[in-house]
Parts: structure tokens; sequence; C-alpha cells
């Protein structure tokens, strides 16, 4: 029964990965590949596929998925799947249990006890045991076969002679022996059961958290071999995908070709060669992933998996757009009377953070949250003045601040445009000097969050260049075919 239990309590890394799995669905199919995709050319006529080539197709793709998640996301662990509260799978999950234990008490107070059950038991707790040990643990996998020796208890049981709870005991023991650090209090807590059935119901759960254990150390030492052969696998899984679904990279086209349309138009390749600028599209084109409005515009295929860590860069990017901002807009206004004053950037910045930290939920009001920051800061800065000996802080001059601090809500404010046009180009100037490893210079105005602007481009960096790795064969296709189209109408009389 417990085996059964598995498949819905913490059966290992299959429930996460089935969990990751249907994350990584949700997520690939919110945009799905179409033939019909506005004024983008069709790479091929649509065609019927059968189940059997949509399931593997499928599969391939939650394969490439999941395996670019455990490389890219350093924090991605296997956790116990857990069903939700009231649901009907929890419920005959409970009564299943119960049922299972109660039959299990009830043999064990007959008389003569039937131990039929709780011998399968063992039996699987054996076989869990050895599942964790190593290749060098000869001795204690000696030791296991030799008390759990199964023929031996049910000849024990057979002659009224098995004693469950010291062989419960050596189970504990061995489970201390063998489980990580993080499970030595579990381990105490079963030493501390005396019931043969409540001991061993905590056994398989304790058994089903080393599992998952078990599962992040084999992640944690597979990502550096798998992240060697990660770029070559990505790439042949989408390859795969795309000889069964040709019109699959429409919407990278589109991206590509809107990217190369706009520097056209900024002139921003000029006379650069070839080569020069594919890779300014390239950069560019990532830089526009920052910017994307999620709602209405459909995500490239290529980006897809990371979608969502690119709504989080942006997010981040727009916040630190608005603190500079704010930030800029108070030392400006103020002057020279708050420029050297220890530790009031880092209290005036703290203020602003603290009051723009739920900009990601839906709830949050830009305008309202703009007004607070001019309340708090005018009252901030007239403590701070007061406290070195400088004059109060005049009424007009708090009514200007926080008249400027709240028109930054519009896009097309001047200290909020300026602010967002220097994190763009130190965004894009982290993915040109990413290659000789040496970071750009900090554009003025953005000394007070110069911290977290570099972990984000670091971040944005990394994702962007694993990406090339994986994607630039069919990223060359596409600008080959895009600026060769656009030679040849140039050419045309």
């Amino acid at each position: 029964m417990p085996k059964e239990a598995d498949r819905f309590e913490a059966g290992g890394d299959e429930e996460a990965k089935d969990a990751s799995e249907d994350t990584v669905r949700k997520r690939a199919r919110a945009n799905p590949p179409s033939p019909h995709r506005g004024s983008t050319p069709q790479a091929s006529p649509p065609r019927l596929v059968s189940v059997e080539e949509l399931m593997e197709t499928a599969k391939g793709v939650t394969n490439m998925a999941l395996a670019h998640e455990i490389v890219v996301n350093q924090a991605f662990q296997v956790k116990p799947a857990e069903l939700p509260e009231g649901s009907l799978e929890r419920k005959v999950k409970e009564i299943m249990l119960k049922a299972f234990w109660d039959c299990l008490e009830a043999q064990l107070k007959e008389d003569p006890p039937s131990y039929e059950h709780a011998i399968k038991l063992l039996g699987e707790i054996k076989e869990a045991l050895l599942l964790f040990l190593l290749p060098g643990h000869g001795r204690l996998r000696s030791r296991i076969e030799e008390v759990l020796d199964l023929p031996l208890i049910q000849q024990q049981a057979k002659n009224g002679a098995l004693d469950i709870a010291q062989m419960s005991q050596f189970i504990v023991g061995m489970m201390g022996s063998l489980c990580a650090p993080c499970r030595d209090e579990d381990i105490n807590k079963l030493k501390e059961i005396t019931d043969i059935v409540p001991l061993l119901k905590a056994i398989f759960s304790v058994l089903d958290l080393m599992k998952v254990d078990m599962a992040n150390f084999a992640l944690s030492s597979i990502r550096p071999h798998l992240m060697q052969q990660s770029v070559e696998y990505e790439r042949n899984k989408f390859q795969e995908f795309l000889e069964k679904q040709p019109n699959a990279l429409d919407y990278t086209e589109k991206w590509l070709k809107e990217t190369v349309k706009h520097l056209r138009e900024s002139d921003a390749c000029g006379a650069a060669s070839h080569q020069s600028s594919s890779l300014n599209v390239h950069n560019h084109a990532y830089l526009r992933l920052l910017k994307w409005d999620h709602a209405s515009d459909p995500f490239p295929e290529t980006v897809l998996m990371d979608q969502t860590r690119f709504q989080e860069m942006q997010q981040e990017a727009e916040r630190l757009v608005l603190l500079s901002s704010v930030l800029l807009i108070v030392y400006t206004t103020t002057g020279e009377a708050i420029s050297g004053l220890p530790g009031l950037m880092e209290t005036l910045k703290n203020t602003v953070s603290v009051i723009l930290a739920d900009m990601r939920m839906p709830s949050f009001s830009m305008q309202e949250a703009l007004a607070t920051v001019g309340e708090k800061l005018c009252v901030e800065l007239s403590r701070c003045l007061s406290q070195h000996g400088f004059s109060p802080f005049p009424a007009d001059r708090e009514s200007t601040l926080k008249g400027q601090i709240s028109a930054v809500t519009q896009p097309d404010n001047a200290v909020r445009k300026l602010m967002d046009a220097r994190i763009q180009s130190y965004l894009l100037a982290a993915l040109e000097s990413s290659q000789h490893k040496t970071p750009p210079p900090l554009p003025g105005g953005l000394a007070p969050v110069s911290r977290e602007l570099k972990e984000l481009s670091v971040h944005f960096s990394r994702l962007v260049n694993f990406n090339k790795l994986v994607f630039s064969p069919f990223y060359q296709k596409i600008l080959q075919k895009i600026l060769t189209s656009e030679e040849n109408s140039n050419a045309e009389p």
C-alpha cells in the first residue's frame, strides 16, 4: 500500500518532475505554433498530424524544457507533490491509507498475530534503504541484507519468533546513517514512537522525504555535466520539434524582422558589416524582450521557456527606472544641502524601495505609490536638514518635489525616459562586453542602484548567452533570409 501511496504523496523525483512538466506545458501552450500568423510568411502549408506524432513531439518538448530548467535555474529542486486540500484525490488517498493501516493494526492484534502485510512493508523498506546506498557502502549493504532477510523473517513469523519492534529500531538507525543532515530531527522523532503501526507509518513518511533529498542530490551532482551537454541536446530536440512543426519559428522570425526594421529606421546598423550587423540585431532583439507586451504580443518560440524569467527581469528593470528617477529628482530639486550627508541616499532609497515593493501586484497603483513616496521623502528630508543645522525644507519646494515625483508616472516624463534609456544602454553594453568579461561603465545617475543593476545585467547576460549558444544556428538562417530579402528589395529598380 505505501508503494501505491507514493504515486499520490511523495514518490521521489517523479512527482516533482510531473509538476515541472505541467508548468512547462502550460508555458509552451500559451503560444502554440499556428498555421496562420497574419502577414508572416509561412514556411510550409499546415498538415495533419497523428495523435502518436503529437504525443511524441510533446514529450520531446517537455524533456527539453525540463533539462533547460535544471541548467538555467540554479535553485531548481524536486519537491514532494501535495494534493489540494479537499480534492477528491486527497480524500481517496486518505481513505485508502486509513483502511490499510487499520487492517495492519488489526492483523498485529490477532492471536497469534498475522504478519503478512507487515513483512511486505519490511520488504519495501529494505528496497528503499538499498536504493540510498552508494557503490562504496558494501558493509551497510551486507548488514541490511542480513537483518532484513525476508525468507528468514517469514520463517521467524511462522515460528512466532518475529520481533517487529527490534527490526523497526534497526531500520530507524540505518535511516539515520543514510539521511541528509536536514532529516536528523525527523529521525529523532521516529525514535520516540513506541507503537508499531504509527512507527511504520512515520518511517514511510520520512523515507519519502529521503527520496526527494536523494533526487535533489542527484540533480546537483549531474548539473555541471548536464550543462556541458545541454546546448547540443536542446538544439537537437528543438530541431526535431521543428521538423514536425515547420512553422514553429514564425514568432521568432517576426521578432527578428521587427528588430531589423527598428534598427534600420534608427540607422543603428549604418554601414556595419554583415557579421557585426547580425550581432547588433541579436543584442537589440534580446533587449526588446525587456519591453515586451506579454498581454497582446506572443513571445518568440526560442525564448518561450524563459518567458517567466524575462518578465521578472522586465519588472526589475522598470522598478530600477522608477527608483533611480525619484532619487535623481530629489537630489536635483533639493540641491547641494543634502549632497554630502552620510547615509541619506541609502535611507531615501530604502524608503522608496519599500513603497515600490508591491509593483508586481495587480492591485498596485503607481499614482498612489508615488504620491506616498513624495510625502515620505519630504518628511525624511525635513528631518535630516534639521538634524544637520540646515534651514527647514520650504513649503514651495516641497510642493515642487511632490509634483515632479508624481509626474514620473507618465511614460513620456523626461526624467523617466532618461533613466530608462541609460539602463537600457547599460544592459546592451553588458551584452556586448560579456564576451570580454569586463563590466561596462555605469552611466550617470545610476550609482544609487548600481548593485541591483549589475545583478540584473549578470542574470540577463547569462540567460541571453545560453540562448545564443542553443539557437544561434536558427537565428543565423532567419537573419540571412531577412537581410537577403532586404538586399534584393533595395536592388530592384
